[in-house]
């Protein structure tokens, strides 16, 4: 299996050609083959301002990114490289490269906003590059950042209602980082010296007043501040002091460039290195390469149709292809597990009825790992029937091999017997005893037989019952013995063959209840891995709701102290309804195991018919299960 994937050198991700974007499927055939999750850092800017040269000191790389040296800007669409992750061996770094904002050879500027929304969409840090200075000029630049809420959708009913749903933004957009190129100012504030983040967060304060021309100023910062909670910001020197060697920064070796440029250069690969978070979607869904193939996908079909870009129709998509996926992996894991570990034929039902609860809980619990958002648990359904369907053709392929085993070695025992009969050995005075004798033989002999399996009883009697008729066929011709013998001789024959029958049906039932049972554990299992994921789904989703709302105090509190007090009474509502689903969600833990034995539960008996009788003690068993997991962490 591959984990990921070391590219010589970038390839187009998104090809933009005469405003029309097409996903490039090399590109993709790259990405789906990274399983490991990814870390996508997306850099942005007006054209000609030194992106690609971070990127490629991102990459470890002298050349990679077109840097280019005339007024042309030179990346077109997106670019893609992916690299190993130089601090952290699991993961991928992605790096993204879009062209130049604000190209004059550009026809239509939406292109623009919609290069900008996609590298918001794809990353997991998001750079944007500017020269100079952060000022009101740089921040009319971002107006890209304003046209978000036109430009995503987080719900799929939003569009449809006219909702802005920019609220829950913050629950899957990227940390934010402004790197500032060519400063020339002195960190200072009031006389203080100040950090870059601090330099930052004075520029994104709001403008006082209530002109239009206010409110357009602030627009941006306000974007800013709402869309991006973790923000960071870096400042560079001049590369070089010598104007004729800019435009040849990339052939120059590094130790030439400007110290200061260096120093700067190297924290912002460090800091990026070291923080730079793996791509995650609302409620933890981590990104690999895999399905940032299919978000990209998914985002640029969106656009190219005319529609806005939606998370939750991208997840959606996702989740059908992915769950599918986990499906097909849980039962090759659990066929996989049981033909190395069964050998056919078993001792017994119940030794294979074992390995199997042992396998299914483990491909239970890879199929839970790797789906997500399985609507109705309808994946998990497909999974059930999948295995409980392996399971039959494992215990009809034990019954197969039981039955050829068995039946090839009491015919190499019984061949003696059979060669006695044709030849007449018991056609004589006393034969009937001399009969019983040999064939007792025989049954001894296969009962030292070891592992015959579940087909062992069945052989023996199909065995005997054949002989049925040789046997009386032989009473009745031995003269040794009389009427009353012989008659004495057929009855206990009879009830041997009642008994041999009777311990067949006692077989048959006890096999039947160790299946029964085998469907209850199946059942229990499933259930309880079901809720364990639920639950923790639960947190996660309150983890990111708690989040969005410290982050909102932060905000509304920051307008106080600036003196926007209607902005701060605005926010009330806001914050109000986000602690009200907040309640809501810590409620459900109650009702979520009603809520399964309602649902799947039900399903579930259907699909395992022996499970009916737990659908009464579900909740118990559910209940008893999570106080002891509460007490043993």
């Amino acid at each position: 299996m591959v984990f990921g994937v070391s590219m010589e050198a970038p390839i187009c991700l998104v090809e933009n050609e005469n405003e029309y974007l097409r996903v490039n499927p090399k590109a993709v055939n790259i990405l789906e083959k990274i399983t490991q999750p990814v870390v996508v850092v997306a850099i942005v800017g007006l054209y000609r301002t030194g992106k690609s040269y971070l990127m490629n000191r991102l990459a470890r790389q002298d050349h990679g990114f077109n840097l280019g040296s005339t007024v042309r800007s030179e990346t077109k669409g997106i670019w893609m490289w992916c690299v190993p992750h130089p601090t952290k061996p699991k993961f991928t770094l992605v790096l993204l490269d879009t062209e130049g904002l604000g190209d004059v050879e550009k026809g239509d500027s939406k292109n623009d906003s919609w290069i900008f929304a996609l590298a918001v969409l794809l990353s997991s840090t998001f750079v944007y590059n500017s020269m100079n200075t952060i000022n009101q000029q740089a921040l009319e630049q971002l107006h890209y950042v304003t046209e978000l809420t036109e430009l995503i959708r987080a719900k799929s009913t939003s569009r449809s209602e006219e909702m802005d749903d920019s609220d829950e933004f913050v629950s899957f957009f990227p940390d934010f980082i402004w790197v500032v190129r060519d400063f020339t100012l002195e960190l200072k504030l009031d006389g203080h010296v100040i950090t870059a983040d601090e330099y930052l967060e004075n520029a994104l304060k709001l403008i006082p007043g209530r002109s239009l021309k206010a409110q357009n100023s602030n627009l941006p910062r306000e974007c800013i501040r709402h869309f991006f909670p973790k923000r960071k910001c870096f400042v560079f020197d001049r590369p070089t002091k010598e104007r004729e060697l800019l435009v040849r920064v990339e052939e120059m070796p590094e130790d030439q460039l400007d110290h200061n440029f260096q120093a700067q250069s190297k924290a912002f690969c460090s800091y990026i290195f070291s923080s730079a978070k793996a791509k995650t979607l609302k409620e933890g869904i981590i990104v690999n390469g895999n399905r940032l193939a299919t978000l990209v996908t998914t985002y640029v079909d969106s656009i190219n149709s005319g529609t806005v870009p939606c998370l939750e129709n991208a997840v959606t998509t996702l989740a059908q292809r992915e769950n599918s996926l986990a499906v097909q992996k849980a039962t090759d894991q659990y066929s996989e597990q049981m033909v190395l570990l069964v050998r056919l034929p078993t001792d017994t039902l119940q030794e294979l009825l074992s390995v199997h609860a042992a396998c299914e809980k483990e491909a239970i619990a890879v199929f839970m790992k790797h789906s997500f958002k399985d609507e109705n648990q309808l994946f998990q359904r497909n999974l059930v029937a999948a295995i409980e369907e392996k399971k039959e053709t494992f215990m009809q392929q034990n019954e197969a091999a039981s039955l050829s085993y068995c039946q090839a070695e009491l015919d190499k025992l019984s061949e003696p017997l059979r060669d006695s009969i044709s030849r007449g050995v018991f056609s004589v005075p006393g034969g009937h005893s001399l009969y019983l004798e040999t064939r007792k033989k025989v049954e001894q002999g296969y009962e030292r037989v070891p592992r015959k399996g579940v087909k062992a009883n069945h052989v023996l009697q199909s065995f005997l019952h054949s002989q049925v008729t040789i046997e009386d066929s032989i009473l009745q011709s031995d003269k040794a013995l009389t009427d009353g013998q012989k008659a004495m001789e057929a009855e206990r024959a009879q009830k041997e063959t009642a008994e041999q029958e009777q311990e067949l049906l006692r077989q048959k039932q006890k096999e039947l209840q160790q299946v029964m049972e085998a469907q209850e554990r199946s059942y229990k299992e499933n259930m309880v891995q079901l809720h364990e994921k639920m639950e923790t789904e639960r947190n996660t989703l309150l983890r990111e709701q708690e989040e969005r709302l410290a982050h909102k105090l932060k905000v509304q509190e920051d307008m106080l102290k600036e003196g926007f007090r209607m902005k701060y009474e605005a926010m009330d509502s806001e914050i109000s309804q986000l602690q009200k689903e907040i309640q809501k969600n810590k409620k459900q833990d109650r009702s979520l195991g009603a809520q399964l034995f309602d649902g799947f539960g039900n399903v579930l008996v259907s699909i395992l018919p022996g499970a009916a009788k737990l659908v009464g003690l579900g909740l118990e068993m559910l209940s008893t299960h999570m106080k002891k997991k509460k007490s043993s962490s």
